[in-house]
């Protein structure tokens, strides 16, 4: 995977490491950790160095609690007060209780540990890690990650390693989670595919290539800005020794058999410009060039839909209709039901009521959070040519699998490795290849940047902006969403969705100037009443930010919308005594006269501010 390594990690460093997926990443923690040995070479501590490691999957006792889990650090301090809280919730009238619970009082208090406790408590709050007697097997995958994240965080180490510390976590809480890693003191290495995190949270950047580590000072940002000044020269240095190696060839293939020592030194330098030629360049960029499918007039409806599980509401009465090239982000904080709405569209879950209609063009693809499942010894060449032995890229061409998976960066000498041998983001990659080679035109995507690469994240973008059909997707990758969603579902709890125009960071602005406008009219509430003679009328005020965008986006949709009658129309004229299609049309025909209303009757009260504001 690598070697001649060689790093060091100073106090308040904050260290990301980037790479292909497959390039030694979480090895290379795993041995920083001393969780798993090198080949040679050695890594040295400083003496009484407090280290944590957070793995992507971390594992606890299957019968421990919440709050076993986040105290089993061996820390002195943190025993003593997960004893004292455990004392907390006992009778005090069982024997000896009271009297432990006055000796352990006595013992934090002479250790000074009480702010500790109120740290703890703090991690567990912004962590929304809550319920602490509950069993963590019973937990799903993102509040194990929070306990997880907890019990690294509740010993304030001194050195802390973090293997994709993003995943499984809802926005909020990776929000809060890069605040706090940005200030903290303590030294830091992390993989994470997170850019907004990486570049907000990192002060340089390892980058393992071509078995080798590169260092990068700075940000992401200025990461990606050293990388291609790299690789410009790397390039401009493998041309140069290419023309030098062809000449030393040409000298050694004339010279005669014996040879000076001069002629030695030749030789040998010839050897050193023949590894720099046929030096392995950086990995080739995931090429996603799948043919897609036509999209139809009709995408699909959503029609008062409502799902619970027991008492809890996921989704309650909810109603929308897909347009052509929708492209839709899904946020919500975690257990909300954002994956159970995607799998209710994906036909995996029944709806309690309501209907999901697909058009009859739409071929869905859906791509889970959960780390695929592929048939037990089964070979990565087989995981393809089991859907298909040719695959139709966009310009009508076909390719043969394997070639598929070359473009999917999937070098010839992987092809019959077994797929349980993959890295977590290898499997990731072909579990897309698989989805894209059904030829879909709407993509439903639960999670998709989970433990992929930037590389393949990048590719993934690109395809996706040019891609030409519907994108539902719910992702935690802030960056992802803004590049690539026009507007939100919002799930705000008890089954509501607010359908919100604009992308993630539009969104937290928005919350952030309710917030604003909340503290400002705490801050400004009156001490006494105050009369006020007469409240100004018809008071002008501007657009806020967000509702000058939905402005901008009414002005595309509305024309959209009027042509889109005049097409139904105009098939209603062509259906004839074909009265179940025409039926069918009149409906489609009288749902868009009413959507087309709705946001017309918007765009007036809309531009009677901008008309008020002239």
């Amino acid at each position: 995977m690598f070697e001649g390594i060689n790093l060091g990690i100073a106090q308040g460093q904050k260290v990301a490491l980037v790479g292909i997926n497959g390039s030694g990443k979480s090895t290379l923690l795993r041995i920083l950790a001393g969780l798993e040995p090198p080949d040679t070479g050695k890594v040295v501590y400083r003496t009484g160095l407090n280290l944590v490691y957070l793995s992507q999957d971390p594992k606890f006792a299957p019968d421990a609690t919440v709050r076993e889990s986040v105290f089993a650090t061996g820390n002195a301090d943190l025993d003593l007060i997960a004893e004292y809280e455990s004392l907390l919730l006992r009778n005090h009238n069982e024997p000896g209780v009271a009297k432990r619970l006055e000796t352990v009082m006595g013992e934090i208090d002479a250790r000074g540990a009480w702010g500790a406790e109120a740290e703890v408590h703090a991690v567990l709050t912004k962590l929304d890690v809550g319920d602490l007697d509950r069993k963590v097997s019973s937990l799903s995958g993102g509040q194990r990650k929070r306990v997880a994240m907890a019990q690294a965080l509740v010993t304030n180490p001194d050195l802390i390693i973090l293997d994709e510390p993003t995943n499984h976590l809802d926005l909020e809480s990776i929000e809060w989670l890069e605040d706090m890693l940005s200030t903290a003191k303590q030294s830091l290495i992390l993989v994470t595919h997170d850019r907004y995190f990486l570049d907000r949270v990192a002060n340089e950047i390892f980058e393992i290539d071509q078995q080798k580590l590169f260092r990068y000072p700075g940000s992401y940002s200025a990461f990606l800005e050293k990388k291609a000044e790299r690789e410009s020269m790397q390039t401009a240095e493998r041309d140069k020794a290419r023309s030098l190696y062809s000449r030393e060839l040409e000298w050694l293939r004339r010279s005669p058999k014996a040879r000076t020592t001069k002629s030695r030194s030749r030789i040998q330098a010839a050897g050193v410009l023949e590894e720099k030629t046929h030096a392995p360049q950086s990995a080739g960029e995931l090429r996603l060039d799948v043919y897609g499918r036509r999209i139809g007039g009709n995408v699909l409806e959503i029609k008062n839909l409502r799902k619970a599980i027991g008492e809890k509401k996921l989704v309650e009465h909810f109603t929308y209709t897909f347009n052509k090239l929708d492209r839709i982000g899904v946020v919500g904080p975690n257990g909300v039901g954002k994956t159970t709405f995607l799998r209710l569209l994906a036909g995996e879950m029944e709806a309690d009521i309501g209907k999901i209609r697909w058009g009859d063009t739409i071929v869905p693809g859906y791509y889970r959070q959960e780390t695929p499942i592929f048939k037990p010894n089964i070979r990565v060449i087989e995981a393809v040519t089991e859907l298909a032995e040719m695959v139709t890229l966009s310009k009508k061409e076909t390719i043969s699998a394997s070639q598929m998976l070359e473009h999917f960066m999937f070098p010839p000498h992987t092809h019959h490795k077994m797929v349980e041998t993959l890295s977590g983001g290898e499997k990731r990659r072909l579990h897309l290849l698989r989805i894209l080679m059904t030829n879909p035109n709407f993509l439903i995507l639960d999670e998709p940047t989970n433990d992929l690469d930037l590389v393949t994240l990048g590719q993934l973008e690109i395809f996706l902006q040019d891609f030409q059909g519907c994108l539902l997707v719910v992702t935690h990758d802030r960056y992802f969403m803004d590049k690539l969603v026009d507007h939100l579902f919002v799930f705000e709890g008890e089954g509501e969705i607010r359908d919100f125009p604009g992308n993630y960071t539009d969104y937290r602005q928005e919350q952030n100037e309710k917030k604003a406008l909340g503290n400002s009219e705490v801050k400004s509430k009156p001490a006494a009443p105050v009369v006020i003679a007469e409240k100004p009328k018809n008071r002008p005020r501007k657009l806020s930010f967000n509702e000058q965008r939905e402005l901008t986006q009414l002005e595309t949709l509305m024309p959209e919308l009027e042509t889109r009658i005049a097409t139904l129309n105009s098939q209603l004229e062509v259906a004839g005594a074909d009265y179940e299609a025409a039926g069918r049309i009149a409906a489609d025909l009288e749902q868009a006269r009413a959507e087309l209303d709705a946001k017309s009757d918007r765009w007036l009260e809309l531009q009677a501010i901008v008309e008020g504001e002239e």
